[in-house]
């Protein structure tokens, strides 16, 4: 005799999230719907998880993960930077001059 199918209640309104509102899920939604939060992590955006009531983590797709790796901008070298500073050629002297330190009475 074959298992009895188990019969499957119909989720409510506030179970899934609607595509229009943010993607917001509840932790024990996320657990049971993990595969298609997994989905639409990878197709519609970040998914927010939420623990009552408080938003704890936000799952990611892999290309999104990257580009938060990812530097803004290379830092240049310190001589690039002198290089590009707005001072270059305004005439400011910038030479130090030794200095032999001061005469003490001992």
């Amino acid at each position: 005799m074959p298992p009895a199918k188990r019969k499957q209640r119909p989720k409510s309104a506030a179970e899934v999230p609607s595509r229009k509102s943010p993607q917001k899920w509840q932790l024990q939604t996320a657990k049971a719907q993990f595969s298609e939060v997994f989905r639409r992590a990878r197709t519609e955006g970040p998914q927010h998880v939420t623990k009552a009531g408080k938003e704890e983590v936000v799952i990611l797709s892999k290309e999104d993960f990257d580009k938060l790796k990812q530097p803004k901008h290379k830092p240049e070298s310190l001589a690039e930077f002198l290089m590009k500073s707005p001072l270059v050629g305004s005439g400011i002297d910038l030479e130090r001059r030794k200095d032999y330190g001061r005469k003490i009475d001992l």
